[in-house]
């Protein structure tokens, strides 16, 4: 049928399919803008105007669209209209989200955008309630919402003429002048010219700390945009499912029904014979070859256990088969068509499920039947640390499952060209790990495999795995000869999975009257799913880091890795450390509500030292902990709100139902991992700088932007080394063919890793340059410096050249000007097995306070306002280490509140956004983030980590505040209205105020390897 509307202000004629939707129509004419994110209306991010109003394209039909006027995120800032002045072809709601980083990937900012114009076109003065209220369509798992509201009101001052000129608001950053103190007080503070926050603008902007690692930086530290930010607010780069090539074909993968079975018989022909299907694969189609990460995490690699696609399926979800047809919906029909006959399975679908040895072996290698790996760690004199205790206390605690809900789904588009080269562009944070799976799998050499990691939309840990869909994708590809495309649905990324562990977890430890440890002992049970992933890390990571935040002298570890029958899980925001971290610190808050000391001043007491090495031969390089504590304690008020909890709301007991309480928890977190997933000697990030005769700088990287700005802060640091501006540097990553190897984006390891190979590689340039300018102006090189695009002799500044002048000589010189870096952390493994899980160069520190208010009558939790400071070394760009906290906090109050995969029969219950409940902007707190810096040595001008350990503190810290706040105990998550209710109901009858696991199951563990502590760990 044959349509008329209006976009973007141009007419437009259609022929449109009756079932077709407005988002792929839009998207089938050019206009990317458009996201494809759920299919059901739940996340926003296919968000247009119709005829000025936001709406769901994808649950729209095009012929709906008739007579209309559409308009998407391409038509913004192209026209000049309402007496403002577009900058940078931007709209001022563009400028306003670059101008405050109010972005990460990306995915969802083009709707965020158009859904602030629909309000902005109404008032230019809305409240912040009311931008909440517009922008509570369009999900976000990147910004934590802080940033985008801010904008949004930002941009209506922009339009009202308020905030001056660009060059103007260049001067400022969106912060307060209230500057805290540098950590480091023999540093001087650094001053950061100030933007005022709108008059009307409630919620509390970022406080910082901020202190020069070097002298005179002039772009570390400083609060730059992203160098990719105009494209995101444009809606201009090419995620996967963007990509559109020349005959392309569109792949559905069949997944399993059932959760346990093998399959007897697959007859595919009738799909095969279906007209535009041009190919079908099964397990009988494909090589044989086991991949995945599951036992490389091992300090000894241990087997594979995953096929591309296998005659057992071991979850509902495990693919079967796969169809590449003309298009999506004949492949749709095809999979329809093809017979499979199973031969049903007894599942396991339980951690206490697996301790039944009646039940079927879900894989042939296990440590035992189906426990897929054991771990018994003790470190020092456990015994003898018990019995120095004054006071003992043990608990168990249970994290329940989540998923990462990236807004961009898995995708993946393979291309197999005629000289039988395989190219493949993927949503993946480990572009590296999928090229080794893809010459195993494929039995094609790595040199005729190029992978591309197109801009992510979203990974958190659930893109590091090489997935089956790629893979199949690919062989496709090899198979027709033509490009193929595979996008998962909304329900298909739920299944795939690779999310949060569900963690069952039991403590005890002993200490001293005052609070000081004297012994831990801890265990873990985890619910792995079908697969190994990166489970055993995982199991690891749930022990590991225990020691890295207070003294502990004594320590037994004590693990397990389960197999179920569920989708598989692995690693998501924190690894395998926010279900252990959750249940210290809630057991640390239990002690000290015991013997009546303060949360906060005990914690404080007992912080791990700089310099020093925990009882499990870890080493702090550097700890700004103590001072986080003090931040949070400081700003939230905690010394002065923290008083009985029936005092603090007896002013509001007899009016309301709502009682409010504190709580603190802090957290420690890696700054990447010691080991990559396979051993070996290799670097862990390589870097190529070139520069040429015109003076254009470039830098080659592996590694991926998934949202957290690496590719900035490579533009930073060439930036900083060369003495130009960011946007003077080109920055071209994570393609195999063209770049050294990073192994991804995963474990919080990029700034570190990369940002040290990044310098490394501009000096050895830079070396070259100066050596050539010092000879052309006559003075030793050493007193010549790159600055504001010059090269100049410090001690006589009428000696200088500009930069291309000096590039021209030192390329005359030492012909094409490029340099390599590269990075591999100090090897710090203990003499013992197990060790290589938990040694990072560096490790960050979070304190986190939680204000609640918790309504008796209902049990539901309301975090009001979340204070959160981190240690996160220098901070090369404060906004994106602020932009980082504030996602990873919102991600944390998901968690602690609603965020639960939960399973029925092997199916999924909730595989829809609507269905999974996510933070929205109605949900998610005032945030007040304060970062601490310590210099640490080992990073980059001495950054640590920020985009994952800000997470670890909130669960427990709003747990903890529940019961600052009415008195019970939730000793699990998330924390739902029900477990609420029930607490208070066992209190008012005078039972133990508590909701949480009854046991720990009685598992016989192996013997603990006895590991003695190195010299300057804790002693008892």
């Amino acid at each position: 049928m044959q349509i008329h509307l209006t976009i973007n202000d141009e007419s437009k004629t259609w022929d449109v399919a009756p079932n077709e939707t407005l988002l792929d129509a839009l998207r089938r004419d050019g206009y990317f803008g458009v996201k494809h994110g759920c299919e059901n209306g739940e996340c926003g991010a296919c968000t247009v105007l119709l005829d000025d109003k936001p709406v769901a394209s994808c649950v729209m039909l095009a012929a709906q669209a008739e007579s209309k006027r559409i308009t998407t995120i391409e038509s913004l800032g192209q026209v000049e209209d309402q007496g403002w002045k577009h900058t940078e072809g931007l709209h001022p709601i563009q400028q306003a989200f670059v101008e405050l980083v109010a972005l990460q990937c990306g995915y969802c900012t083009p709707a965020m955008i158009l859904a602030a114009k629909a309000l902005l076109d109404q008032t230019l003065t809305p409240t912040e309630e009311q931008v909440r209220d517009a922008l509570s369509g369009v999900l976000c798992r990147c910004t934590g919402y802080v940033k985008p509201v801010q904008a949004v009101i930002q941009a209506g001052r922009l339009m009202a003429g308020s905030l001056g000129s660009s060059e103007e608001r260049a001067q400022g950053i969106p912060l307060p002048p209230e500057l805290l103190k540098p950590h480091r007080e023999e540093l001087p503070p650094l001053e950061l010219p100030t933007l005022q926050p709108p008059n009307n603008l409630t919620t509390t902007l970022p406080t910082m700390v901020v202190a020069p690692a070097v002298p005179e930086t002039r772009v570390v530290g400083k609060p730059e945009r992203k160098v990719d930010a105009v494209k995101l607010v444009q809606g201009k780069p090419a995620f996967t499912d963007d990509i559109e090539l020349r005959g392309m074909l569109y792949a559905k993968v069949l997944w399993s029904p059932v959760a346990h079975a093998r399959i007897k018989h697959i007859d595919v022909s009738k799909a095969r014979a279906l007209e535009g299907v041009h190919a079908v694969l099964t397990y009988q189609d494909i090589p044989r070859v086991v991949y995945s990460t599951a036992g490389q995490s091992d300090p000894i690699p241990g087997p594979l256990d995953s096929f591309s696609l296998d005659s057992k399926v071991r979850f509902v979800g495990d693919p079967v088969a796969a169809v590449a047809a003309i298009d999506e919906e004949t492949a749709e029909r095809a999979l329809e068509l093809i017979d499979v006959e199973y031969e049903p399975l007894a599942s396991v679908m339980s951690i206490r499920d697996e301790l039944d040895e009646k039940l079927p072996q879900i894989h042939d290698y296990a440590d035992h039947h189906n426990i897929h790996k054991f771990v018994s760690l003790e470190f020092g004199d456990i015994e003898a640390g018990f019995q120095a205790a004054e006071y003992a206390r043990e608990d168990t605690f249970f994290y329940e499952g989540d998923t990462h809900l990236p807004m961009e789904q898995h995708a993946a588009v393979a291309q197999f060209s005629s000289d039988e080269k395989l190219t493949l562009w993927s949503s993946t944070q480990t572009p590296h790990y999928v090229h080794r799976a893809l010459e195993k799998t494929l039995q094609i050499p790595r040199a005729r495999i190029r992978v591309i990691a197109a801009p992510v939309g979203g990974g958190f840990g659930g893109k590091t795995d090489p997935f089956s869909h790629e893979i199949v994708a690919s062989k496709l590809s090899i198979l027709t000869g033509r490009p193929v495309k595979i996008t998962l649905t909304r329900e298909e990324v739920f299944y795939t999975h690779r999310g949060r562990h569900p963690v069952l977890m039991w403590v005890k430890s002993g200490c001293k009257r005052d609070g000081e440890i004297t012994a831990l002992h801890f265990k873990t049970m985890l619910d792995g799913g079908a697969y190994g992933s990166y489970g055993i890390a995982s199991t690891y990571y749930t022990g590991a880091l225990q020691t890295v935040t207070y003294k502990i002298p004594a320590y037994k570890f004590e693990g397990l890795r389960v197999f179920t029958n569920k989708p598989p899980c692995g690693p998501k925001r924190g690894h395998g450390t926010p279900q252990p971290r959750f249940g210290l610190e809630v057991h640390i808050d239990k002690i000290a509500h015991d013997l009546g000391l303060d949360p906060a001043e005990m914690r404080r007491k007992y912080v791990v030292d700089d310099g020093t090495k925990t009882v499990n031969h870890l080493t702090i390089t550097s700890c700004g902990l103590r001072e986080c504590i003090d931040r949070v304690v400081e700003a939230s008020g905690w010394r002065d709100g923290r008083r009985k909890t029936e005092d603090r709301n007896s002013v509001i007991g007899h009016l309301s139902s709502v009682k409010r309480g504190l709580g603190i928890a802090c957290s420690s977190y890696l700054s990447g991992a010691g080991l990559p997933i396979y051993w070996n000697d290799l670097p862990h990030s390589g870097v190529i700088v070139k520069v040429d005769r015109g003076g254009g700088v470039a830098v080659f990287c592996g590694s991926t932007d998934i949202g957290q700005g690496s590719d900035s802060l490579l533009a930073y640091i060439a930036a900083e080394e060369f003495g130009l501006k960011p946007a003077d540097v080109k920055v071209f990553t994570a393609d195999t063919d063209l770049t050294p190897v990073d192994l991804g984006s995963y474990s919080s390891r990029v700034t570190v890793m990369t940002g040290n190979a990044c310098i490394q590689a501009t000096r050895s340039v830079k070396q070259k340059i100066l050596q050539a300018a010092a000879e052309k102006l006559l003075v030793p090189a050493e007193s010549l410096a790159m600055r504001d695009g010059i090269v100049i002799c410090e001690d006589d500044e009428n000696r200088k050249l500009s930069f291309i002048e000096a590039v021209n000589l030192a390329e005359a010189k030492f012909c094409t000007l490029s340099g390599t870096g590269s990075y591999k952390p100090p090897k710090r493994a203990g003499p013992y097995k197990g060790s290589g899980v938990g040694p990072s160069p560096s490790y960050s520190y979070s304190a986190c306070v939680a204000a609640v208010s918790v309504d008796t009558e209902t049990g539901v939790v309301t975090v009001d306002k979340l204070y959160l400071a981190h240690d996160g070394g220098r901070a090369i760009n404060p906004l994106l280490v602020i932009g980082q906290a504030e996602g990873s906090a919102y991600m944390g109050v998901g968690e602690a509140l609603m965020e639960e995969s939960a399973f029925r029969k092997g199916m999924h219950k909730i595989p829809s956004m609507l269905e999974y409940k996510s933070p929205t902007t109605l949900d998610t707190p005032e945030i007040q983030t304060i970062l601490v810096e310590t210099i640490d040595p080992e990073g980059p001008y001495g950054a640590k980590e920020a985009g994952q350990g800000p997470l670890l503190p909130v669960p427990p810290a709003i747990a903890n505040a529940v019961f600052d706040a009415v008195g019970v105990r939730i000793d699990q998550v998330p924390i739902t209205p029900d477990l609420v209710l029930k607490a208070l109901e066992e209190k008012a009858k005078g039972k133990d105020a508590r909701v949480g696991p009854k046991s720990f199951p009685n598992v016989q563990y192996p013997d603990s390897i006895k590991v003695e502590p190195p010299e300057n760990a804790p002693r008892l």
